[in-house]
């Protein structure tokens, strides 16, 4: 990651293409990573986690521990790989908002990976069950989310579109970005709409609220899971 960040920052130097080309890097690859590093470290540990769980410790904790300690890891990969270049070479307003998507991005497959993994007892099922929240999360929904949109194209969708949007953690880190650069002109009528949205007080507020709703249930629920789970 760091390679390619301080690759980006030598090739521009106008920081809004700089955060625009992470940006696409990020949508992609920060969820696969997450997702794929999460369940690897939750299957690599079960035999310490089954250790753990055999002595006088609660299972939140030791689930907690766990996903903490992934959480932490890949926060500090973002860090590092991305906040080092940009204290080095600079950064502005939209680039921190860019980071702070990629660590809320990493946090919210983590706890789908986690979820995917207390689901099975198979290593190679709970990985195939992860790389489809990433992929429908990250390629299938946008397909269907067009789909919907040139389908009902005479009837105003702005709404709709952002009810599906808040559906899906990628997406809204995707047009907050968007909004942070001030391209939502290149977006039409629709886009104006988010803008406007996205800009208010309201609007930050419900979205933040939504991106910290999509953080916490993979984790409340795969941690209830882990409770009542037999290992």
């Amino acid at each position: 990651m760091v390679l390619v960040t301080v690759s980006i920052y030598q090739i521009s130097e106008d920081l809004s293409k700089v955060s625009l080309s992470l940006l696409n890097i990020m949508l992609m690859i920060v969820p696969l990573i997450s997702a794929v590093f999460a369940t690897t470290h939750f299957f690599n540990n079960l035999e310490f986690t089954e250790l753990m769980l055999a002595q006088p410790v609660k299972r939140r904790d030791v689930f907690l521990s766990q996903l903490l300690a992934v959480i932490i890891m890949l926060s500090l990969a973002i860090l590092i790989g991305i906040g080092l270049p940009m204290a080095i070479w600079g950064a502005e307003s939209s680039l921190l908002v860019l980071l702070a998507a990629g660590i809320a991005l990493s946090i919210v497959f983590a706890g789908l990976a986690f979820l995917a993994s207390v689901l099975t007892r198979d290593k190679a099922k709970a990985i195939g069950i992860t790389l489809s929240f990433w992929i429908y999360f990250s390629l299938v929904y946008d397909g269907l989310v067009l789909y919907v949109i040139y389908s009902f194209a005479d009837y105003p969708l702005e709404k709709a579109t952002l009810a599906m949007v808040m559906l899906n953690p990628v997406d809204l880190a995707r047009i907050i970005m968007l909004m942070q650069l001030d391209i939502s002109a290149l977006m039409g009528y629709t886009g104006a709409f988010f803008q406007q949205f996205f800009g208010s007080a309201k609007g930050i507020m419900l979205t933040s609220g939504v991106l910290l709703i999509w953080m916490v249930w993979p984790v409340l629920l795969s941690m209830r899971i882990f409770k009542k789970k037999d290992f």
